[in-house]
């Protein structure tokens, strides 16, 4: 018996943001269309029938916010029947973690605003976008205690209580800062330079600290057990 079947492929992307001041935080956009027209949901939107899924999500990315990332990780598949009231749809999903000043907003398309949200200060959602939200958040959780994660987000010299907040604030949780410190450095790609942190107050300088990209990829073909 054949199968009746009118299923539509969309993409989504959940970007997060870091910064020391503001945290963790989520590229939202504003949609000016139904259904959800003016609730807050992730960039995103339908796949064209002759478009890679990896150019429909740097697509509408592009479209809908003005940024542009050149790689994102697959997330997973969402596809509950009755996700989306129009069709049924499948969501091809992605997530990515960036340096929200490295870029200029611009709302256009199926979206009348775009802005960063503090992961803990969110609106209201659209479709299911919140659980989309939430498994991108427990993936990147997961992939930061296994594999070093956001040093592109730091300056080039930094103190280590800037990899520490980075780390708190996406795992979500205190860490104990001596072991961070002796399991992280142990690896050998961060590297203590001589250089002081400038201080405002009281208190005796730190050295500042480097990631050394090129040991860490030599690590990683050589076998590196990276677990925190």
């Amino acid at each position: 018996m054949p199968t009746k079947q009118n299923i539509k492929v969309a993409v989504d992307a959940v970007v997060f943001g870091y910064t020391s001041k503001e945290g963790l935080s989520v590229l939202l956009i504003k949609r000016n269309i139904q259904p959800f027209k003016d609730t807050w949901a992730l960039p995103g939107g339908l796949v064209g029938d002759d478009e890679a899924l990896e150019d429909a999500i740097q697509r509408e990315l592009k479209e809908e916010t003005g940024v542009n990332i050149n790689y994102l990780e697959q997330l997973y598949s969402f596809g509950k029947p009755g996700r989306d009231p129009r069709n049924r749809v499948i969501s091809i999903t992605y997530y990515g973690l960036v340096k929200p000043d490295a870029f200029e907003l611009h709302a256009d398309t199926d979206a009348a605003d775009v802005g960063w949200f503090n992961i803990k200060k969110l609106p209201p959602l659209a479709f299911d976008h919140q659980e989309i939200l939430n498994a991108a958040h427990e993936r990147l959780k997961s992939k930061m205690l296994y594999q070093p994660v956001g040093f592109e987000l730091l300056d080039e010299r930094f103190p280590f209580s800037e990899l520490e907040k980075l780390y708190m604030a996406v795992l979500d949780r205190p860490i104990d800062r001596r072991n961070f410190k002796k399991k992280i450095t142990k690896f050998g790609f961060l590297e203590e330079t001589t250089e002081k942190q400038a201080l405002y107050g009281a208190g005796r300088p730190g050295n500042l600290f480097r990631f050394n990209e090129q040991k860490y990829f030599q690590q990683q073909k050589e076998g590196i057990n990276f677990e925190i």
